[in-house]
């Protein structure tokens, strides 16, 4: 008897006959659930349907966004909420501390650290850490790399001369509004179809085209009601 006879069958079924549930084919090919292995809702997608950043995994992960600081914020905070540990390489330590006063002043995931001074993190999956490098246009190279369960997320307010670099070096690459020369210059370096470089400096706030090895994808972050009471409402510009 095949695995999909017993089912069919309720074998194994231990009380009660219910009606069963059964989805036909066509129907199955149209479920979709909004999950993913570890993953950080970022987002809703052109259709409305959520957008999902797998942050915790096995092997090394770099993420490079050219936008503003909301929206790595708004990531962190998301990132932390699935039990991930948040460690910030700032610049800016200011412009973080709202967030470390309310979750609990660094003890509950997040902590910030002044440029080159992060400590090895000891990642492990049981404890994944996103490292998150807010570093100025030109962040040196970082100490804390990523790795097994470390992921980095670096940081760019705008394109720079080391931009190339971070981008060739990234497996995922998040662009927001940039002005008409920064969307050519990186529509050259990116490969990007010339509708994607045309539109890059209209979009809205809390706008980002993902560019992944193999496709691109435009998401809006629509913050909760709480994101909303500590970072305000999406922005491009801080």
């Amino acid at each position: 008897m095949t695995a999909m006879t017993m089912l069919r069958s309720g074998l194994g079924l231990i009380g009660p006959r219910h009606g069963r549930h059964v989805l036909t084919p066509e129907q199955l090919d149209a479920l979709s659930l909004p999950i993913g292995d570890d993953g950080v809702v970022i987002g809703v997608d052109s259709e409305g349907q959520p957008a999902v950043l797998g942050l915790n995994r096995p092997t090394p992960y770099d993420v490079v966004l050219i936008g503003g600081l909301w929206t790595v914020q708004v990531v962190a905070l998301r990132a932390a909420a699935t039990g991930a540990r948040v460690a910030v390489e700032t610049g800016r330590p200011q412009a973080w501390m709202q967030m470390v006063h309310a979750m609990g002043g660094g003890q509950n995931g997040l902590a910030v650290y002044d440029v080159g001074r992060v400590p090895p993190q000891g990642a492990s999956a049981g404890t994944p850490v996103l490292v998150v490098r807010d570093c100025g246009m030109r962040p040196p190279r970082g100490r804390v790399v990523s790795g097994p369960w470390q992921s980095v997320l670096t940081l760019l307010p705008y394109l720079s001369p080391v931009a190339p670099r971070l981008i060739r070096q990234a497996r995922l690459v998040g662009v927001q509004r940039i002005s008409p020369d920064e969307a050519t210059e990186l529509g050259r370096a990116m490969a990007l179809p010339r509708a994607d470089v045309d539109s890059l400096p209209t979009l809205a706030d809390g706008l980002t085209l993902w560019c992944g090895d193999r496709d691109r994808q435009y998401v809006m972050t629509q913050p909760t009601d709480p994101e909303i009471g500590l970072l305000g409402t999406p922005r491009r510009m801080d």
